[in-house]
């Protein structure tokens, strides 16, 4: 019989349940990482990375979790009933902007320009704060992928540049001369068009004289408006000429709110700590940027960055399930033997870290090339078609990533107390983001078509590699006879596009140290052993791949 009532009614001890994630560096313990930033120029960046390693491993997880916890609120009007247009934050959400914006996510290239693989050395500073937290990444990206449009018109760069490039996150709803640093947005889809902006109707008026720095007023609306509480926006409209892009900001230059109406706040699939929106233009004041009537060639600098983030988002998400999935399975027991031990487990364990590695070796490849662009014509070429065809495949394989990662937690990687779930929303978020992927497909064929150089920063690429790898040689043959083929080339693309991604995540793996990885990459997704599921091709040293992913 019990020797008391408490051991009478109790039913179980709490047992076999593995120890929350937390407290880790998710630099230091990323051996992957570390190589590849070494070998794209960045590795300078290594105690800056490491110092916020730290904290993507540390408070900022449950920093992330509470910001998601505790949605963004709009306030349209005040308790008075004036027009306000305000969205209110949980204090975790400031917290991971200020301590993204000290360290550098949305500025550490602009900051250290000067100095090659700056911008390979920020992509991994992004890639570690996209795995606490995602929804802080969109106006941080944007304000990253602004600089390029700015800075085509001196006067507004004087004006906004130093703001952006500050250490200091200034939440308050001032305008922005009076703060000590700032967020950019972006709004370009409308109802009626989506990613065919030429439709877009939002008209632009001059106030007074016409083009470039002067200022007009915009009458119309945007069906996604990014990040509403940004302190200005890159925006189209229709002026006099055609197609135009704007810069919007929140505050007139008198200083009184400007005349952006806030209709609501998207109830979106994904992360829940940012807001996304829909707005209307009453004759709110923008200043024309670029070329009047290119405004699609204004912004697509901004886009190709953005794109280049899409890419470092889906990766940090597919390394943050990653270590999760890894971390459960060490310590969690079934049927005698830890998971990880189990060799099927130990398969699908292996391909998801191959996956992830290649993901974001390709990403930081992409880096390399966005920095050494404006010195390098084969490099810029090679960032227009790489972020393309790497913006297609690895934000699309990031869904069932997540899901596989999940299943490795069985049923606890199903319930919200996990990140999974999370992750698992915000999963499908960046093939949708910024151009889906026939767009995506269609920009590769277009590139290639219409701009010589990509295919030929494209091959040269893979001949860096030439006879490294039969199954990879194989393999760049077929795309060049795919490619030479032009019958039904539009509908046939998606494939093209997918073994492109693939081998170009294959050469880039084989420049690294890491044979093992390169070489199962290569037999996995170009050989005999290719599955349609993860874990579903035999691995070879499934174990010590999976050892060396995650070191704690």
């Amino acid at each position: 019989m019990p020797s008391n009532r408490r051991e009478q009614f109790s039913t179980h001890d709490v047992l076999n349940q593995p120890t929350p994630l937390e407290n880790y560096n998710a630099y230091t313990s990323d051996a992957a990482l570390r190589q590849a930033l070494k070998q794209e120029g960045g590795g300078w960046a290594d105690d800056p990375l490491s110092t916020y390693g730290a904290l993507a491993g540390g408070e900022m997880i449950a920093l992330g979790f509470a910001a998601n916890e505790n949605r963004p609120r709009l306030k349209p009007v005040d308790r008075f009933g004036h027009r306000i247009d305000q969205v209110e934050f949980h204090p975790a959400y400031h917290h991971l902007m200020k301590l993204g914006v000290k360290h550098g996510v949305p500025n550490f290239a602009w900051r250290h320009e000067d100095r090659a693989g700056a911008h390979v050395a920020r992509a991994a500073m992004m890639y570690l704060h996209a795995q606490p937290d995602q929804g802080t990444c969109c106006p941080l990206t944007m304000t990253y992928a602004s600089v390029p449009v700015l800075r085509q018109h001196p006067a507004i760069a004087a004006q906004w540049l130093p703001k952006i490039f500050s250490a200091e996150y200034d939440p308050r709803f001032i305008p922005a001369a009076e703060k000590t640093g700032v967020t950019l947005g972006m709004g370009m889809t409308e109802k009626q068009g989506g990613s065919d902006v030429r439709a877009n109707t939002t008209r632009a008026h001059a106030v007074a004289a016409e083009g470039p720095g002067e200022w007009y007023e915009l009458v119309g609306h945007k069906w996604f408006f990014s990040a509403p509480m940004c302190d200005a926006f890159l925006v189209l409209a229709q002026s006099a000429r055609g197609l135009s892009c704007f810069l919007l900001p929140r505050f007139s230059p008198d200083g009184g709110l400007n005349a952006i109406r806030i209709q609501r706040l998207k109830d979106k699939l994904g992360d829940w700590s940012n807001a996304s929106s829909e707005v209307e233009f009453h004759g709110a004041l923008a200043q024309m940027i670029g070329e009047e009537g290119r405004g699609v060639a204004t912004i697509l600098d901004m886009v190709a960055l953005t794109r280049q983030d899409c890419m470092i988002g889906s990766s940090g998400v597919m390394r943050q399930a990653l270590v999760q999935a890894i971390h459960h399975t060490r310590q969690r027991k079934a049927f005698g033997k830890l998971l990880v031990e189990q060799p099927l487990m130990q398969n699908v364990l292996a391909d998801l870290v191959i996956e992830s590695e290649a993901a974001m070796a390709l990403t930081l490849r992409v880096a390399h090339a966005i920095d050494r662009s404006p010195h390098d014509a084969s490099e810029a070429a090679f960032a227009r078609i790489a972020t393309a065809i790497g913006k297609y495949w690895v934000c699309k394989r990031c869904p069932p990533f997540v899901n596989e990662a999940q299943e490795c937690l069985g049923g606890a990687g199903y319930v919200e107390e996990s990140i999974l779930p999370r992750l698992y929303r915000q999963a499908p978020l960046n093939s949708i983001w910024e151009g889906s992927g026939n767009i995506q497909c269609l920009d590769v064929l277009r590139a290639l078509s219409r701009e010589p150089e990509t295919h030929e920063a494209l091959f040269g690429e893979f001949a860096g590699v030439k006879g490294e790898s039969v199954l990879l040689d194989c393999a760049i043959a077929e795309i060049a006879k795919d490619l030479s083929d032009l019958e039904q080339i539009e509908a046939r693309s998606r494939g093209i596009v997918e073994r492109m991604a693939i081998c170009l995540q294959a050469a880039v793996l084989l420049k690294a140290d890491d044979a093992v990885v390169a070489g199962e990459f290569c037999r996995t997704r170009l050989g005999d052993e290719v599955g349609r599921m993860f874990g579903s091709g035999r691995v070879e040293g499934a174990k010590e791949i999976v050892e060396g992913a995650f070191l704690q």
